[in-house]
């Protein structure tokens, strides 16, 4: 059975940082893209951060380029996404997802077949 739990989010006052975790089991994490999608109330889910199989290649959103980064840690299972500098529009549930085995690397969420319960990050001015 695959999961991904994801972990690290809270409330911060904006300009603050949070480090987002998502830790996979049953798959083979070195085969898959792992990507970072967000849900804000109201809002359609979009797309935040991408990382492919084998870490060379990363694709971000316009509105976090220069403020979060993906990374992952395959001794770990688990990919991370750091936010800095965190505005109130970045409140949201942050979810984690996976794609592949390889496969083309894509943001769309329709090619990601599995999906983390989320984590609620909340930003306070």
């Amino acid at each position: 059975q695959v999961q991904l739990v994801e972990s690290g989010g809270g409330l911060v006052q904006a300009g603050h940082s949070l480090r987002l975790s998502c830790t996979t089991s049953g798959l083979i994490f070195k085969k898959y893209h792992m990507a970072w999608f967000r849900q804000a109330p109201g809002k359609e889910r979009e797309f935040v951060a991408a990382i492919s199989w084998d870490g060379i290649r990363t694709s971000f959103a316009d509105f976090v380029k220069g403020r979060y980064t993906i990374s992952r840690d395959s001794t770990k299972n688990t990919t991370y996404l750091q936010t800095n500098d965190l505005k109130r529009e970045d409140t949201a549930v942050y979810y984690c997802a996976a794609s592949g085995p390889f496969g083309l690397f894509e943001t769309s969420a329709s090619r990601y077949h599995y999906w983390g319960q989320g984590t609620q990050v909340t930003v306070s001015s």
